[in-house]
């Protein structure tokens, strides 16, 4: 499975991330997304981060050139079909990959492989819609994805060895190291890390502590380097909420219970960072606590 070109469909601080350090490989990538501003966006965050690499002095300005002259955007999903990969980063909602999968599937090479980089959905459910189980795997980068260094590997119950194996050599290309995780929900990393965040929320709800106590106990206390607070508004918190809702869906543990505070943030459209307000308000030069 000689895999050379890449598509990527959603261009939102995953998919240009994804985007980044597949050119930075020597990988062909068209990044698609539906709107022209998105990719617009993508592009600058794109130049931004080289640009950071530039100032370190660990890029010249050749490799600058040569990583932007690997990218290109398209707006026509259709166009992605004949990529040897082809990695959907779109919101976590299961409904809309479902449907991009099934807009896709008429323009597919026989031969592309089809990977999705959800953070919780069920692999084997999505792969299920398509017509090729066996060349579907789940392909989950850490976020922000030039920086962390896991990608977590979720084989589908059809997925071949031979779709497994060459996504695992995809990932040591990249530099990166690769976790084979089970087809369960929210596989590894997320497992762990949203219920933490979600009981941070639970600690804020019931008056254990104020935002700032809590992140700066789990940073001073626990030695992380972010708070869980922070961390939830730097992920998204209504990626957290959708995370806890397939956790408890698909697992029937009322430990999963998203925190009702939780779910008033994300409906108060208040879900973090890329709102300017979360648990902190960014709209200042410096983030200041909303609770």
């Amino acid at each position: 499975m000689a895999i050379e070109t890449v598509g990527i469909i959603g261009a939102g601080q995953m998919g240009n991330g994804i985007a980044q350090v597949f050119a930075r490989a020597g990988f062909d990538v068209l990044l698609n997304d539906v709107s022209e501003t998105n990719l617009g966006k993508a592009l600058a965050t794109i130049t931004r981060n080289l640009d950071r690499r530039i100032d370190k002095k660990t890029l010249s300005q050749d490799e600058k050139a040569a990583i932007l002259g690997r990218i290109r955007c398209t707006v026509d999903l259709a166009s992605l079909g004949r990529r040897d990969l082809i990695i959907e980063s779109a919101t976590e909602r299961e409904a809309i990959k479902t449907r991009i999968f099934a807009d896709l599937l008429p323009s597919l090479g026989p031969d592309t492989i089809l990977t999705s980089n959800t953070s919780s959905i069920s692999i084997t459910r999505l792969a299920a819609t398509t017509d090729r189980p066996d060349r579907f795997m789940g392909f989950h980068f850490m976020n922000p994805v030039p920086v962390m260094s896991l990608v977590e590997l979720i084989r589908g119950i059809a997925t071949s060895n031979e779709t497994y194996d060459a996504l695992k050599a995809i990932v040591g290309q990249l530099g990166k190291t690769a976790a084979s995780s089970e087809d369960y929900p929210a596989f590894i990393v997320n497992r762990v890390l949203i219920p933490m965040i979600n009981e941070a929320v639970y600690a804020l709800y019931e008056g254990v502590g104020n935002v700032a106590s809590i992140d700066a106990s789990m940073k001073l206390g626990a030695n992380h380097p972010m708070g869980p607070l922070e961390l939830g508004d730097f992920i998204g918190l209504d990626t957290c909420l959708a995370i806890m809702n397939v956790l408890r869906d698909g697992l029937a543990d009322t430990k999963y219970r998203p925190c009702p505070l939780l779910v008033k943030y994300v409906e108060a459209g208040w879900t973090g960072r890329k709102a300017g307000r979360g648990f902190y308000d960014y709209r200042g030069e410096i983030p200041v606590p909303t609770r």
